[in-house]
């Protein structure tokens, strides 16, 4: 007889991670993910112990995604600072990324331990930014607050629903430009 097909447990992180995404956090039950997977509940217990070690391993994976990747490929793709720096917004709120990154946010509301996380994920974003612009700009005051103006305009994109007179895509490419143009050079 042949063993016995496990689920592995990346399998269970990004079903909770998409179900989080959909639904919010209290749809993330062992039982729902396992009718999504087409599996038993006992997997699950072969690769967790319990649900917070499966909230756990999805917020390190979320932050590994959203740090982590997306820094090594900024890194990787090089270019000016304001490239990088649209890239790196860009692929932190990916379509992909973005209704996670929000699902979160919300989470963190009623959760002190997400919120935890989310703040050190949010720190490490700011110090990316930091990094970044520090590299052209040599006043610390001007490098935090266009950390702070571009990072807050990543997030508000996918929060404010307001209408523009053009293409909403062309209003946050203008206001990613005027964040940083005239930035003093080192």
């Amino acid at each position: 007889m042949p063993p016995p097909v496990r689920t592995p447990r990346r399998s269970w992180i990004d079903a909770g991670l998409a179900l989080l995404a959909q639904e919010g956090p209290d749809a993330v039950r062992v039982e729902v993910l396992a009718q999504r997977l087409g599996v038993t509940r006992g997997g699950f217990y072969r690769q967790f112990e319990g649900r917070s070690d499966l909230v756990t391993a999805m917020l390190d994976e979320w932050e590994q995604r959203s740090i982590d990747e997306v820094r090594a490929r900024v890194e990787a793709e090089g270019g000016d600072v304001q490239s990088r720096v649209t890239r790196a917004g860009a692929l932190t709120f990916s379509d992909e990324l973005v209704p996670l990154d929000l699902a979160v946010r919300d989470w963190a509301r009623r959760d002190s331990d997400v919120a935890a996380r989310l703040r050190r994920v949010d720190t490490r974003r700011i110090g990316f930014l930091r990094e970044l612009l520090g590299a052209v700009c040599e006043d610390a005051d001007e490098v935090e607050a266009r950390a702070l103006l571009a990072f807050s305009l990543a997030i508000g994109t996918h929060v404010i629903a307001a209408d523009h007179p053009g293409p909403r895509q062309r209003v946050v490419r203008d206001a990613t430009r005027l964040i940083l143009d005239g930035v003093t050079p080192v």
